[in-house]
């Protein structure tokens, strides 16, 4: 799967680096460059299993604010949030590609990946927290974001016969377990798995995190889970 530059219309939120890209898994050593981007015609029916890091980035306290909120207002502080996830994603040389409601889906290849991701994850918690201030202050909004994070192999493609051909899909183990991980964080708090601690520490990143209680599994071994916390964290859990 190819990727080539396409034009920033805002038309759709899908970008994606394939691992062929990259020199970690075989590839070329080009790095790409930041901005929106399609798969040629010619490639798009190849799909393909790539080693990936997955983010996932959820807004904590926000949705139930939205009923009593005038809608200008909701879509204002969606798109800054969005905004906000976009940029430090492809600051980090991410790529965001799924967007529902207040839930934003990411994806991380190459060299540097498990880096990249975590970096990334830092500047999204720091960001809201700012953000969160603004909110409050402005609006009487008490918000903050969530974060899962995990890697590993999923199958990367476009479905034929989809209502929207332009949607890259991205399904795989990784990435349920990622979407798990975000429902285990607290409000303010990102979530990864050792699975992608030993990832980053082999590149040499130290997280100053806190191992928290392992992800059970049925059928599989446990998954030991590390959390990093942000100040200004809040706590949901009983609104």
């Amino acid at each position: 799967m190819h990727i080539r530059r396409g034009p920033v219309d805002g038309s759709h939120c899908v970008k994606f680096l394939p691992h062929a890209a990259s020199p970690r898994h075989g590839g070329n050593a080009e790095r790409w460059e930041r901005g929106a981007y399609e798969v040629a015609a010619s490639e798009a029916d190849k799909p393909e299993r790539s080693p990936l890091v997955i983010l996932f980035a959820e807004m904590r306290g926000f949705t139930g604010m939205s009923d009593m909120l005038d809608p200008a207002i909701v879509l204002g502080r969606v798109g800054e949030f969005v905004s906000l996830m976009a940029k430090a994603v492809e600051t980090h040389e991410g790529a965001v590609v799924n967007i529902l409601s207040d839930t934003v889906m990411a994806t991380f290849t190459g060299q540097d990946d498990a880096q990249h991701a975590v970096e990334a994850a830092q500047e999204i918690q720091a960001g809201f927290a700012t953000l969160a201030e603004a909110w409050q202050r402005d609006f009487g909004i008490r918000a903050a974001v969530s974060q899962g994070l995990h890697c590993g192999d999923a199958v990367v493609g476009f479905a034929k016969g989809s209502p929207t051909p332009e949607q890259l899909f991205v399904f795989g183990d990784c990435v349920s377990i990622a979407n798990r991980l975000l429902h285990r964080a607290r409000a303010g708090e990102f979530v990864l798995s050792e699975t992608l601690m030993d990832l980053a520490a082999e590149m040499g990143v130290t997280i100053d995190a806190e191992e928290l209680p392992s992800l059970e599994i049925p059928r599989r071994e446990p998954i030991k889970l590390f959390g990093v916390l942000v100040d200004t964290r809040l706590d949901f859990t009983h609104e």
